[in-house]
């Protein structure tokens, strides 16, 4: 059996959707993304670097399934230092975290808006959840 199928090294652009307007790649850059189209069965992972803080990202908005967001600093010294900030608002408590981090946001929770405030050092994100497809928020 050929298992090469079931690795990505390049994925098409899908359009990042973190922002409402497309940013430019030198304040971020989306790496992969990954779901049923790109690989057959697999389940939806969206990646990307953030090399500088962004405008105003997704609106208030709760989805139909759970979801994780995660952002990870890039120091050698430090793993958990997120070399930057993040604003991240969760049934309508704002979080700023500058500490690498994952959330569990539960299907149906209000989530976001969402930004990156500041980036001292590249900061790395990712966001899955078990559906095959990004299919959107509700509002």
């Amino acid at each position: 059996m050929r298992t090469d199928k079931y690795i990505l090294t390049r994925t098409k652009d899908r359009g990042f959707r973190f922002v409402d307007q497309t940013p430019t790649k030198d304040i971020m850059e989306q790496v992969m993304f990954l779901d049923d189209e790109a690989i057959k069965g697999s389940f939806y992972v969206e990646t990307a670097w953030f090399w500088k803080a962004t405008p105003p990202g997704p609106k208030n908005h709760a989805h139909d399934y759970d979801e994780v967001l995660a952002f990870f600093g890039t120091n050698p010294e430090d793993s958990h230092d997120l070399g930057g900030e993040v604003e991240l608002w969760i049934d309508g408590e704002k979080h700023l975290l500058t500490r690498s981090f994952m959330a569990f946001i539960p299907k149906g929770v209000k989530h976001c808006p969402l930004r990156v405030t500041k980036v001292d050092r590249p900061i790395f994100h990712f966001a899955t959840s078990p559906m095959r497809k990004y299919t959107g928020d509700r509002k």
